[in-house]
């Protein structure tokens, strides 16, 4: 095909213009207003506390005695009951209201 024949499929404007600079430490994949926690931009940033680190172990000991580079869920819940993890509260998950909760207990 010469190149009289190539259709011009881009629109015209140039869309590294909106790319946010990685230097001054912005991440267009959270999304506008998300910040995260202290323990998890720590650990981000390579400063784990011992629980975050011993957690890290353990999974990695998981993946190579089991040969699984990606353990399921399942198999993640199965590590952490491993170390010693119980569940002694109710939960309570992000976005969760306690009127939810109520109907819920109500309508059983």
């Amino acid at each position: 095909m010469d190149e009289q024949h190539l259709i011009e499929q881009r629109s015209g404007e140039d869309r590294r213009g909106n790319v946010v600079d990685r230097r001054l430490g912005l991440d267009r994949r959270r999304g506008p207003g998300k910040r995260r926690s202290d323990d998890r931009k720590s650990a981000e940033e390579g400063q784990m506390s011992d629980e975050q680190f011993e957690f890290l172990m353990a999974i990695d000991e998981y993946k190579r005695k089991n040969t699984k580079p990606f353990p399921t869920w399942t198999e993640v819940l199965e590590v952490i009951k491993t170390l010693g993890y119980r569940k002694v509260a109710e939960s309570q998950l992000p976005g969760q209201s306690k009127k939810k909760e109520k109907q819920t207990q109500t309508a059983e």
